[in-house]
């Protein structure tokens, strides 16, 4: 199991990401997630970094580690051919060390250019189109593509790394677990869902990597990490397909009313007992994940660096 550490551009600045990513190297995680957001899910997060810019800069302040978008939505907001583009440059940054993880997107950042927002299984079709663009693209030479849902026309990419970049596709439900299998270099996760794991490896997905990833709150003691994943991250309690559907800040906020401060603790590793994070890491490896990265909310990331580089890692 590797273990590494999950940036949350919805939450610091991108300085604090720098010095994160510096500490996550010193502490002895093994590579990196980092998400890619136009908006943070509620307004108390405060951020939204652009990840392509905070990419370039990891790749200089913490060169060791790879690097993995969770995850990047490359059908709405942004053209799969420029998306290509710059999972290319990263990788041609990074060394080769830098990984495309791939979704169905959600409304709170896609929807900013007025576009209607498609149903599940149009989004299906159009994370397939596009994963097919851009790996056309990182072949080298003049691309061109008249698909259902988008054209490119004469388009070269010129700085390419010296292989294809891994696409890693998320996958909540089965739809997308299958796709993943089939289509995918790896497989993203943030539920440390057996089932899935094994749909995923059943449907084409075999022995490629499989990708999870948990939150924690450090805090002196467990009621105190609480408080502070209650204050930041209330949306981790909104239920079912909601988190694909709302398209704002606003809108979270609203719904997180119904949310409880227990109910956000029970998706949370909060406090400092190394029991809890070791317990929630050992969930995911009984389910058959290969790497787990952990994302600390609040203050008091470096007590996380200090305690998985004495107690963990």
């Amino acid at each position: 199991m590797r273990i590494g550490y999950f940036l949350s551009c919805e939450e610091y600045t991108p300085a604090e990401l720098i010095e994160q990513a510096r500490g996550a190297e010193q502490a002895g995680f093994q590579a990196l997630w980092i998400s890619d957001h136009y908006h943070p899910w509620v307004d108390a997060q405060g951020q939204s970094a652009f990840v392509w810019s905070m990419i370039g800069a990891l790749s200089q302040a913490a060169p060791s580690l790879e690097i993995t978008t969770a995850v990047t939505c490359p059908t709405v907001r942004i053209h799969p051919a420029v998306i290509a583009q710059a999972a290319a440059t990263s990788a041609v940054l990074t060394g080769g060390k830098f990984r495309l993880g791939v979704g169905t997107g959600e409304a709170l950042n896609e929807h900013i250019f007025g576009d209607a927002w498609p149903e599940l299984d149009v989004r299906l079709e159009m994370l397939e189109e596009s994963i097919e663009i851009m790996r056309g693209l990182w072949e080298g030479g003049n691309y061109s593509h008249h698909g259902k849902h988008y054209t490119v026309e004469n388009a070269r990419i010129y700085t390419l790394p010296s292989s294809p970049v891994e696409i890693h596709i998320s996958g909540f439900g089965p739809k997308a677990t299958e796709v993943a299998g089939r289509l995918g270099d790896g497989y993203v996760s943030v539920m440390p869902d057996a089932d899935l794991v094994s749909r995923f490896r059943s449907s084409g997905g075999g022995k490629k990597v499989v990708q999870g990833g948990f939150k924690a709150a450090f805090a002196s003691f467990e009621e105190e990490g609480a408080r502070i994943a209650y204050e930041k991250w209330p949306n981790s309690g909104v239920p079912g397909e909601l988190s694909q559907v709302l398209p704002s800040p606003k809108h979270f906020e609203q719904a997180s009313e119904l949310v409880t401060q227990d109910m956000v603790k029970e998706s949370f590793v909060c406090g400092n007992d190394p029991r809890a994070h070791r317990e929630m890491i050992e969930k995911y490896e009984k389910a058959g994940f290969d790497e787990v990265y952990v994302a600390n909310t609040g203050p008091n990331y470096q007590g996380l660096f200090d305690l998985y580089a004495k107690e963990i890692l």
